[in-house]
């Protein structure tokens, strides 16, 4: 088969909201997840420095703080953001849910 589709309400959350789509798209070098996120919600710091997977938030609804080496940056539904792989980001959602598609990929 040339392709493989899910459905991304299918797949089981992991932590919080996220819901981690390269197992099921049996993806190889890229990820996608789906991050619903609660008002208020906060991710976990961090940075991708040992594996060199870059990342672009992609703000679907909602507003939030990505907070990037330190800088916050704020998105309102629609806006995306690249984020390189050594720079630590951490997530704060704002007053209303909001969805977001993560996007990592490896520079290899």
């Amino acid at each position: 088969m040339s392709y493989t589709k899910v459905d991304s309400r299918d797949v089981d959350p992991i932590a919080d909201g996220l819901r981690f789509l390269r197992d099921p798209l049996d993806c190889e070098k890229l990820g996608v997840t789906v991050l619903d996120a609660d008002p208020g919600w906060t991710g976990k710091e961090h940075d991708h420095a040992d594996d060199g997977q870059e990342e672009v938030y992609v703000l679907l609804e909602g507003s939030a703080t990505v907070s990037v080496e330190g800088e916050d940056v704020e998105l309102e539904s629609g806006e995306a953001l690249r984020i390189p792989a050594d720079a630590t980001r951490q997530i704060r959602n704002g007053d209303t849910e909001s969805q977001f598609v993560l996007v990592g990929a490896s520079g290899e």
